[in-house]
């Protein structure tokens, strides 16, 4: 592997561990066993490394959002998209923690995170059309498939800020796959309501795989 390539791979890991805002490139310099100095010859500061790690970020996200054209759209695929996305959320899970000091830090990023918004947003909205062709869910006019997908997009890119105050006397102890994973359960939920009569059963069984299990109902199960 280049070492461009294990630097980025080892600041996504210590991103992810620490924080963003509590690693430095000398940390990094340091997990890899090599200079500072070698580490400036491939990025010049730390936001050119965060900026080309949002870029790949970006390639996964557009990939799992790809939508097949040659046949409808099925449960499975609805699943597929759901866990894809927050597989890829916990991936790369600091850069949502710490998202507005980011995108204010700089301003590459906050284009490109603005233009990313917007395909996520299309891609879901185009989704719900497959969906509804696909008779699964209820027909929707183009204003109704625009704000379902602004909230589906609310709910998985605020779940992981939810479980860190809903946790907030452990810390982040409270953040794990599994517990990111739950927000499926918030973003089927928004679909309930449209689903036509002979899926609503299947997607109901599949919505409790994800129900929440907040600190107050285990500290009750555990009394």
């Amino acid at each position: 592997m280049k070492t461009r390539d294990k630097i980025l791979l080892a600041s996504l890991e210590l991103f992810n561990e620490r924080g963003e805002r509590n690693t430095t490139t000398n940390h990094i310099a340091a997990h890899l066993a090599i200079s500072p100095g070698n580490l400036y010859y491939h990025f010049r500061n730390k936001s050119d490394i965060i900026y080309e790690i949002f870029q790949e970020y970006e390639k996964l996200v557009d990939y799992y959002l790809d939508i097949p054209e040659d046949r409808p759209l099925t449960v499975a695929d609805m699943t597929f998209y759901l866990e894809s996305v927050f597989d890829g959320l916990w991936s790369y899970r600091f850069f949502h923690r710490d998202l507005e000091y980011l995108l204010d830090c700089d301003p590459r990023l906050r284009s490109d995170y603005r233009d990313f918004t917007n395909r996520c947003l299309a891609a879901m909205k185009t989704i719900f059309e497959k969906l509804a062709e696909a008779g699964i869910v209820q027909k929707q006019p183009e204003e109704l498939r625009e704000v379902m997908a602004l909230n589906i997009w609310l709910v998985v890119t605020n779940w992981m800020a939810f479980l860190k105050t809903a946790h907030a006397s452990t810390g982040d102890e409270g953040l794990s796959l599994t517990a990111l994973k739950q927000g499926i359960y918030q973003v089927l939920t928004l679909e309930m309501p449209y689903l036509m009569p002979e899926y609503r059963d299947e997607v109901m069984t599949l919505r409790e795989r994800y129900r929440p299990v907040l600190p107050e109902q285990r500290d009750s199960d555990v009394a």
